[in-house]
């Protein structure tokens, strides 16, 4: 994991929601909520290829991602988005949602359902699932308890 201590590391080990932030053609800032987790010390995140999201970073591939965890400890990375939509995003995409959900096997879930290995991977080529993989140029925050 390039350019972050091993603190926040294990901050984001634990922690799988973010805001990304991505700029519009205007330069506008657009927030939404992303899934994150670590896999193979690289940060992912899943979309498709026809979020807004997705056509504004084939624009200009810089994001922010704020990732808190309700209490005070919270870290922003600065960082360039590669998008991984080859014929391996559904299987990256398997990778990144057992890393999220802590299962090394078995059935995922999947927006309220569960779904085995075979019927995952299918939902991931039906909604053109793709990986966001976020090269950190910056971080900055609290990501141990502060002492008070």
């Amino acid at each position: 994991m390039t350019n972050l201590s091993p603190e926040e590391v294990e901050f984001l080990r634990t922690q799988h929601s973010a805001a990304m932030i991505t700029v519009d053609a205007a330069g506008v800032a657009k927030t939404a909520r992303v899934g994150i987790g670590l896999v193979n010390g690289r940060i992912w995140s899943s979309g498709t290829a026809e979020r807004v999201r997705t056509r504004r970073l084939r624009r200009d591939p810089r994001s922010t991602l704020f990732v808190f965890d309700g209490t005070f400890r919270w870290l922003s990375i600065e960082a360039t988005v590669t998008i991984l939509d080859g014929p391996q995003a559904p299987e990256q995409n398997l990778r990144l949602f057992r890393e999220m959900q802590g299962r090394a096997s078995g059935p995922i879930s999947y927006f309220g359902g569960e779904l085995d290995e075979e019927a995952f991977l299918a939902r991931m080529v039906a909604e053109n699932r793709l990986i966001y993989e976020f090269e950190v140029a910056r971080s900055y925050g609290v990501v141990t308890a502060p002492s008070f």
